[in-house]
């Protein structure tokens, strides 16, 4: 079994796509518009689709959340850098992962945990 989708409620797509696929270099695979408002922007993360959604359905806070999404990464210092000259804060860590925000609060990890 697989991860086959996460779907994560954002204020703004495109903003969270800039996030996601600006600066983590997520792909984007589909795109869905309602009126003159993108409604929900895909994107690819090896074999599981990042699904930044205006609304979802289901009960939950408006806002951002206290649920992680984790990316494997293959270097935490170039990680590190990066985030850095993009000036993002990196908001915790541990000796295997950073943590750092999104533009709607979600907790994004980026791990290089075996």
């Amino acid at each position: 079994m697989r991860i086959h989708h996460l779907a994560l409620r954002v204020r703004d797509p495109e903003r969270a796509a800039a996030f996601y696929g600006g600066l983590l270099g997520l792909a984007e695979v589909r795109r869905f518009v309602e009126g003159d408002a993108v409604r929900s922007l895909w994107l690819a993360a090896e074999g599981t689709v990042l699904m930044l959604e205006r609304a979802l359905k289901g009960g939950g806070p408006e806002g951002g959340s206290a649920h992680l999404l984790a990316f494997a990464v293959d270097d935490l210092a170039a990680w590190e850098a990066r985030l850095e000259r993009a000036g993002l804060a990196v908001t915790d860590r541990t000796a295997h992962t950073l943590y750092l925000s999104d533009p709607d609060g979600h907790r994004v990890g980026l791990t290089v945990f075996p």
